[in-house]
């Protein structure tokens, strides 16, 4: 495991940035600061490198960033209609930081907190993330910190939630394990258990953009979604009771299109998102939660294909529509719709469904351990 200092956040404390290097030539930049992914290095068609995930230069960036780039997401991804909810004949109170609606847990993010991780840093400093890469190795220092051992493929954050926590019940324990085992393939695995029924929806916001993390736009890149419905949103972006059709309109992924190709329709869903910004029931034949195909991002300039696996039964599909300048690592400049999101995850505002299946789906009961798994596998055509 390579390591380096990330930099200082406000209140003083150093965060770390973390190099996971795959069997097959893959790497990748983690830091504690939020269980962020910050680098995502993949061969193009000519076997060159090209990092793939939008990201910052340093921990500060993060901190004062907007878009949850690369974040770690909880307690409970996307919205909660109304930042309220009923369980177990209490009523709880979130942060209403989306207009009316709780969005991504509340304003005191995930991804603005250090997590444990058990390893410590180097005095090496860096200008660039991609010059990490050639860091040397440090040993492991203090094994108490963590809750599992490190190796140059893997490594695990964690983070105690206290009981209250952006509003929600229980104390909650949380652990984001990223891994590369070789294969393509960027693995991240969800572990979460609490002393309390609480709802809970963990997940990765990477913003990916194949042809590189600094190439502008992805409308020319090509999308498959593995989805036969749809949930329609209203102006707050809250899912309506019932999913729709994808057949016929804007949001039928099932066969690979260019992204731009109906973004800019006529139509009411995507003025209310601004774009794609919706949640799509991913296609289960079994109805059980295994790993499956969600879906698959490619573009034909890079040669780079991206295929989104995973065990949530859904996932929201983002377009970035709302990146506007947002500064980004190596001098980049982040603009709008420079990049797609895949947030794998239980539906938005499930804990208030009236569907029983949809609201129990979410809801971790004491003692009981959530897991959840997402697979980027990256190919060239």
């Amino acid at each position: 495991m390579k390591s380096i200092r990330f930099g200082k956040i406000e209140d003083g404390r150093t965060a770390g940035l973390y190099i996971l290097e795959s069997p097959d030539g893959m790497r990748a930049a983690v830091t504690d600061y939020g269980a962020t992914l910050v680098s995502l290095a993949v061969p193009d068609r000519k076997g060159n490198m090209r990092d793939v995930v939008l990201g910052h230069d340093d921990a500060s960036g993060y901190e004062t960033g907007d878009g949850f780039i690369g974040a770690s997401v909880g307690r409970f991804a996307n919205r909660i209609g109304g930042a309220c909810f009923e369980l177990n004949g209490h009523s709880y109170d979130l942060t209403a930081n989306d207009g009316t609606n709780c969005l991504h847990g509340g304003r005191d993010f995930f991804h603005n907190r250090l997590w444990a991780v058990n390893i410590g840093f180097t005095s090496v400093k860096s200008d660039s993330i991609m010059a990490a890469y050639a860091t040397e190795s440090i040993a492991d220092k203090d094994p108490s910190r963590g809750l599992r051992g490190l190796h140059d493929n893997v490594i695990t954050f964690c983070l105690d939630s206290p009981d209250g926590d952006q509003g929600f019940p229980g104390n909650m324990h949380i652990e984001v394990t990223y891994s590369m085992p070789g294969d393509g393939m960027l693995r991240i695995d969800y572990k979460a258990v609490s002393d309390a029924d609480t709802p809970v929806s963990l997940t990765n916001h990477s913003y990916f953009n194949l042809n590189g993390h600094d190439s502008g736009t992805v409308m020319g890149h090509w999308a498959k979604i593995n989805a036969e419905h749809y949930t329609p949103v209203n102006a707050g972006l809250i899912p309506l009771e019932e999913p729709a059709p994808v057949g016929g309109t804007p949001f039928d992924f099932r066969e690979e299109k260019m992204i731009g190709r109906d973004i800019n329709a006529d139509n009411e869903q995507l003025a209310f998102g601004g774009g794609y910004d919706h949640n799509f029931v991913i296609s289960n034949e079994t109805g059980e939660r295994k790993i499956k195909e969600a879906a698959v991002l490619y573009s034909d300039d890079s040669g780079i294909c991206m295929t989104v696996l995973s065990d949530m039964p859904e996932m929201q599909f983002y377009t970035a529509n709302n990146l506007n300048d947002e500064p980004g690592k190596d001098g980049a400049v982040y603009g709008r719709r420079g990049a797609v999101c895949f947030e794998t995850q239980f539906r938005p505002d499930a804990i208030n469904s009236s569907d029983p299946d949809i609201r129990e789906g979410c809801i971790l009961k004491a003692g009981d351990e959530f897991r959840s798994t997402t697979i980027y596998r990256f190919s060239n055509r």
